[in-house]
């Protein structure tokens, strides 16, 4: 291989020798008769291999040696000694020369030090690049790296690792047991089991509480480090932080979903933050709205974000039991205490001692069964019917109602100190035509949920139908939609829900049967074009998308001329 080749000696036949053996084998040959000539040439060009007599007039080959190690510069240095015993041929060799050529030169020797020179300097190149190039990656990569021996002692990090654990260089070389004693330890116990079991291990979204400060969210991996004999010589450890994106998806469910509440509207995010505010205040709680509007899941959020929510959360249908049965229902019964009274009963209250009980409909109770409800809100405690004996409860109230409780207080059909209690907060539940921008939430959630009950892969809505819901007051509120949804999920028995799959009450409504004969027959059409949008125009998948045969489909664009009206 040809390389530059620099020859360093005061003996003008020496330098001659070097030039003559060297170009005959196809190398350029520079030649400097002294350490300051040579030095000039070194700076000024870059030479494969160098050859330097120790003793030159005004220096040493030491010296261009050590010049040499301070540039950073990776060329072979040969020292050309009249003498190979003398102390500075071992000297030069400490210092890094590759190898040392004694006088008289033979070119056959010369030649093979010299090819051998070339090959180390190609290895070493090689090794170079790949350092170079491993240090970019290093500090390129976002995620934490650092690696530790068999022993936990630290040989490497990132800039990331610094950033993310408060690290520094001066730990390198340090235990990482006793870096990692300023966290809660969790990756040095990561680290150990992979350095015991010799193979990776992850770990996934665990707190992590580095030196720097504030709590991190982090996924652990480590893979083991091997020797060139394919021992375990330590671990790699990568550390991502994940607290943006753990964030990122709490706020993103909780903006869309409150445990089984579904919304993201402005008017719901108010109620959820409400939710929480209230949930471990075990203060008595009404929740008002129209009917269908989810009180009930709001009053199971109540519990559930709670502290109690390890405890029961025992319902009770005020409108659905008669004043004798229900007061019996509530306080329970003694043997005896009535008619059909054969053994004790327990009531509600005590069943959800240390829970909740939700009042469903507040408003329909008897003034018998408010007073009572007003003493155990007062006091705690209650009698059963027939007993004089009290019984004391730990139970937090919630209430609902779709009635005006005020209007029934200046009636007289609601006891105003019972009002009081019962409203020491309201949450106000938002109609749905408040939060219109909720329904292609809801109806998508629907889908999910009947499609598992119905064992159907139903998509979508057609357009026209998502716009007849957007228009449409929902008077029933998120139940009558849902009923909606129920009632098409039966009939529908193709890919899309269409205006022929919903209720005949719903279709009845003018505005929306304006819809449907606007859509008419476009609302085919769409529902075809939604369909072949979805499946990239193949028409076999269109058509089993849509419940119908491929003859059908072909004659339906035919007829709609949908081809022409996409390339219109």
């Amino acid at each position: 291989m040809s390389a530059r080749v620099l020859v360093i000696d005061d003996e003008e036949s020496i330098r001659f020798t070097f030039e003559r053996f060297l170009s005959a084998a196809g190398h350029v040959v520079v030649t400097a008769e002294s350490c300051t000539e040579a030095l000039a040439r070194i700076k000024e060009t870059s030479f494969d291999v160098i050859f330097a007599d120790i003793i030159l007039g005004d220096g040493t080959g030491i010296d261009i040696l050590r010049d040499i190690k301070a540039r950073g510069l990776v060329c072979p240095v040969i020292v050309i000694t009249g003498d190979p015993g003398v102390a500075t041929a071992a000297e030069s060799i400490r210092l890094g020369a590759f190898d040392y050529i004694p006088k008289p030169i033979n070119q056959e020797s010369l030649l093979h030090t010299t090819r051998t020179a070339l090959k180390y300097k190609d290895v070493n190149e090689e090794k170079e690049r790949y350092r170079i190039n491993l240090e970019a990656i290093f500090r390129s990569v976002r995620d934490a790296i650092i690696t530790v021996d068999k022993e936990s002692i630290v040989t490497e990090l990132n800039e990331a690792a610094m950033t993310l654990c408060g690290y520094s260089r001066d730990d390198i070389g340090k235990p990482f047991g006793v870096l990692s004693e300023t966290c809660n330890g969790r990756c040095r116990e990561i680290l150990e089991e992979a350095i015991k079991r010799g193979e990776p291990v992850e770990a996934d979204r665990i707190e992590c509480r580095p030196g720097n400060g504030a709590t991190r969210v982090i996924s652990v991996r480590t893979y083991p480090l091997l020797s060139l004999q394919g021992m375990n010589s330590g671990v790699v450890m990568v550390l991502r932080d994940d607290t943006h994106v753990d964030d990122l998806e709490r706020e993103l469910k909780t903006r869309r979903q409150f445990y089984r509440i579904v919304g993201g509207s402005e008017p719901m995010q108010k109620v959820y933050a409400l939710i929480q505010a209230l949930a471990n205040v075990q203060t008595t709680v009404l929740i008002t709205g129209e009917s269908g509007t989810g009180k009930e899941l709001v009053a199971e959020a109540l519990h559930c974000a709670g502290e109690r929510s390890h405890k029961p959360l025992v319902t009770v249908n005020c409108s659905a039991l008669p004043e004798n049965l229900l007061e019996s229902e509530l306080f329970g019964h003694v043997k005896g205490a009535f008619t059909g009274a054969i053994r004790d009963n327990v009531g509600r209250f005590h069943k959800a001692d240390r829970g909740t009980i939700f009042f469903d409909e507040i408003g329909d109770i008897s003034p018998k069964i408010q007073l009572k409800l007003l003493r155990v809100l007062e006091k705690s405690e209650f009698e059963r019917v027939g007993s004089s004996a009290s019984t004391k409860v730990d139970v937090r109230l919630i209430a609902a109602t779709n009635r005006n409780l005020k209007e029934k207080v200046s009636l007289g059909e609601l006891r105003e100190d019972l009002y009081y209690r019962l409203k020491v907060v309201e949450i106000k539940l938002p109609p749905l035509r408040d939060r219109r921008e909720d329904i292609p939430l809801l109806v998508d959630h629907f889908r999910i949920q009947f499609n598992a009950k119905f064992k159907k892969t139903i998509e979508a809505v057609s357009a026209d139908v998502l716009k007849a819901f957007l228009d449409y007051p929902w008077p029933g509120n998120v139940r009558e939609l849902e009923h909606t949804m129920e009632y098409a999920f039966v009939l529908c028995s193709q890919n899309i829900i269409t205006f022929d799959h919903l209720p005949p009450d719903f279709m009845r409504t003018p505005k929306i049967g304006n819809h449907a004969s606007d859509a008419s027959p476009d609302t085919d059409s769409r529902a075809i074009l939604e369909a072949l949008d979805k499946t990239a125009w193949n028409k076999a998948k269109a058509a089993r998308l849509l419940g119908i045969d491929r003859v059908t489909l072909y004659r339906k664009i035919k007829r709609y001329k949908i081809g022409e009206s996409v390339n219109r």
